[in-house]
């Protein structure tokens, strides 16, 4: 019955324009609401398209991963029940006397080994390898596109584009020059975004070489495939979680504020991936050890976007569409699965969370751009080279279901698209708008395993869901937001993110409301941004503040800004400027003062142009 009913509400919402969608019901059913089982350098502290690059603050800020289990081992009967799987991957790290993971070096002379022109004619498939801009250290940031043309739209295919000499800001943005597109949808891999978790980053090359000359060559007739096969250079050089300035980049695509981040955000840009898979891993031992005595049961866990705002077919054909044929193909190999979760550092604190609901991370900054986002995970954190086959094997499998998942589902993708984009774009104005939301909380059964036998060990946790969230704050849905004139560092982050920004040419008058600071806390414990694992390692504190809405006539001087909701990209523009959240451009400092920011209630008629 229940089904039945989110049907009829989907028909009442669909309107007679959008008539495949009532198939699309038909096919994705209702999601679960709880869980089943070297070049040269740049200057530091500037990025990509000239945003400022900070460094954290923090001099004690350290992956909560790596310090997790660092000196724990696996028993020999745990380590058992992850044996090799008889398979072979020609990447560097396998090869013979190789001890250590694929060095940068190495990437990128196979990336570069992989180009090609798509000079055979129609059908050919086209390998462009896209510079992105350099990572904190100089190291460049590289990306594969891999696209097969149809004989009407082939087009040139760009120069490689190898770091220039001296790169600045503007040519850092401008060399990114995008390989040509095509009208089918896109998915974006990313892997190791986090130094020290290299399982992504090897399969990623074994997708790029089947993608290339292989079993996965033939999925481009129906879809273009991105690669960023190592994210976070600098990291890995070092075996180290976080960026060379001390930041999580996978808390940092909201903010922009290093170019790592920036560069992930510019081929979200100018590509609009519809499909976003992001490569990671999670701790074999560490905290779960110490807690409860036994150790994750699961080779690969998974996420889709769990965010405040999200749209529900976005979550839906998440779930439906992609997660659920992916732990098919997983558990048919002999893996286990579980959603992905985790626990924080307090020792006392025997809650078991799943990934965060906050919109600061690559998988929910993706779902708020309209796309399917997944978050995949090995176990592997901590453990060296050890079991790296299977880790490497575990991601190559769920990827290439990813990757086949999108293939197949081609051509709804693009009509989900269309019909998400308008739908989010036609809210302004209208109804209501969650401005921060919470997990969650009950009890779940988690499979683990005994660390001395390793035999099965079903253990009973608090479990934090981002399956269901409960909304915490929420407000009319304003027409937009205004921006004052002085609030350039914001409006280069929105542009940088997608977001259609408009200079004010006529001053005048917009009926909106302002926001009234109630309270206010810069205290670094108060403030310090957070999720269910600990501290975020960030670029400084963040404000805490309070704020009452006040009717206002805002007065609008020439060179100020308007930041319209009636735009696709609306629900990342709720979650950078309403300011009284952890994760907001004013809590961050993005934005300098309240005073510089208003909600616009009507819709503007004064003089505006487009911010480029």
């Amino acid at each position: 019955m229940a089904r039945d009913a989110g049907a009829t509400r989907w028909r009442f919402a669909i309107g007679q324009g959008a008539a495949w969608l009532l198939a699309l019901v038909a096919s994705i059913a209702v999601a679960a609401a709880e869980p089943a089982s070297g070049a040269a350098s740049v200057p530091a502290n500037v990025g990509a398209a000239g945003i400022q690059v900070e460094r954290s603050t923090d001099s004690t800020a350290d992956s909560a991963t790596e310090k997790a289990g660092a000196s724990r081992t696996e028993s020999a009967a745990l380590a058992a029940r992850f044996p090799d799987p008889d398979i072979r991957y020609r990447t560097p790290a396998f090869e013979p006397g190789h001890d250590g993971f694929t060095s940068n070096a190495e990437l990128r002379a196979l990336l570069q080994g992989l180009v090609r022109d798509g000079s055979g004619g129609p059908g050919a498939t086209r390998i462009s390898l896209l510079w992105l801009g350099s990572s904190q250290t100089g190291v460049p940031l590289e990306a594969l596109h891999f696209t097969r043309s149809a004989a009407a739209d082939v087009l040139p295919m760009p120069a490689l584009m190898p770091a220039p000499p001296a790169a600045s800001a503007s040519a850092s943005a401008s060399a990114s020059t995008a390989a040509p597109k095509s009208a089918r949808p896109t998915v974006l891999l990313i892997g190791q975004q986090h130094g020290d978790e290299p399982a992504g980053a090897e399969a990623l090359i074994v997708i790029a070489q089947e993608l290339a000359q292989g079993r996965l060559q033939p999925l481009l007739d129906q879809i273009d495939v991105l690669i960023v096969a190592r994210a976070n250079p600098d990291g890995a050089a070092l075996g180290r979680h976080l960026t060379a300035s001390g930041i999580d980049m996978n808390r940092d695509h909201l903010l922009l504020r290093t170019p790592e981040a920036q560069a992930l955000a510019q081929l979200a840009r100018e590509y609009r991936p519809i499909v976003v898979a992001d490569a990671h891993e999670f701790a074999a031992l560490g905290r779960f050890v110490a807690k409860y005595g036994a150790a994750p049961r699961a080779d690969l866990q998974m996420q889709y976007a769990t965010v405040a705002n999200l749209p529900e077919f976005i979550t839906r054909a998440s779930a439906q569409w992609f997660q659920k044929p992916a732990l098919q193909r997983l558990k048919a190999d002999g893996l286990a699965t579980e959603w992905y979760h985790t626990t924080s550092a307090d020792p006392a604190d025997l809650r078991v969370s799943m990934g965060g609901v906050q919109p600061d991370t690559g998988r929910n900054v993706s779902g708020l751009r309209n796309a399917v986002s997944l978050l995949i995970e090995t176990r592997g954190s901590g453990l060296g080279r050890a079991h790296l086959l299977r880790r490497v094997h575990s991601q190559v499998i769920a990827i290439s279901s990813v990757l086949s998942s999108a293939a197949a589902r081609a051509a709804d993708l693009l009509k989900l698209r269309r019909f998400v984009d308008a739908e989010v774009a036609a809210k302004a104005c209208q109804g209501v708008v969650t401005v921060e939301a919470t997990a969650t909380p009950g009890e779940y059964e988690l499979p683990m395993l005994d660390l001395a036998t390793g035999a099965d060990k079903r253990v009973t946790v608090a479990w934090d869901s981002a399956l269901v969230l409960v909304p915490v704050k929420m407000r009319r849905r304003p027409c937009g937001y205004w921006l004052g004139a002085n609030q350039s560092d914001a409006v280069l982050r929105l542009r940088g993110l997608g977001v259609q920004v408009q200079r004010i040419e006529q001053a005048g008058a917009m009926r909106g409301e302002s926001y009234a600071q109630t309270a206010r806390d810069t205290g670094r414990e108060a403030a310090t941004r957070s999720d269910v694992l600990a501290g975020i390692a960030d670029g400084g504190p963040a404000l805490r503040i309070n704020v009452n809405l006040l009717p206002a006539l805002i007065d609008v001087e020439v060179g100020s800004y308007y930041v319209g909701l009636d735009q696709p990209l609306a629900n990342l523009v709720v979650a950078a400027l309403e300011p009284d959240t952890p994760n907001s451009y004013l809590a961050n400092r993005i934005v300098s003062e309240v005073s510089g920011l208003a909600r616009v209630l009507r819709r503007p008629e004064a003089q505006m142009t487009a911010v480029p």
